[in-house]
């Protein structure tokens, strides 16, 4: 039997998931981390893009954050983001004109504080589409 920690992943409305995993594949400000049970205690800031869970038994969910923090103690671990998603949950059409919103916003730039606006949408609109491509090579579509 494969060893497992408790993983609850929760956004500002909602909790998303609370269960055991065998492992979570995240991407932190330095890059990919991955956690299975026994790592060391962590806590570190997510970039908006996907959660990759594996279930016991190998099962791989895909999850979308659109950036947060990861806190890992010995025996539990959590994904605290503004926005979390299922994958299965997400709507392409809707991630590509959120990219075309925030792109136009990036080219129409009238102050500082609307271009940061606009490009942490465009980052988190481009990391969804990532996440759903991800999924679409996954099953094969």
């Amino acid at each position: 039997m494969a060893m497992t920690v408790h993983l609850d992943i929760v956004s500002a409305e909602d909790s998303i998931f609370s269960g055991k995993v065998e492992r979570l594949v995240a991407t932190g400000d330095l890059g990919e981390l991955g956690v299975e049970p026994g790592h060391a205690p962590l806590l570190t800031s997510l970039n908006p893009g996907p959660v990759k869970v594996t279930l016991p038994g190998g099962e791989v969910e895909l999850f979308f954050v659109s950036g947060g923090m990861l806190e890992v103690q010995p025996h539990m671990v959590t994904v605290l983001a503004d926005t979390a998603i299922r994958a299965e949950d997400m709507d392409e059409a809707k991630a590509l004109e959120a990219e075309k919103d925030a792109r136009e916003a990036l080219d129409d730039q009238s102050s500082e504080i609307e271009y940061s606006k606009a490009a942490a949408e465009l980052a988190e609109a481009v990391a969804q589409l990532r996440t759903l491509r991800a999924i679409k090579k996954k099953s094969g579509k």
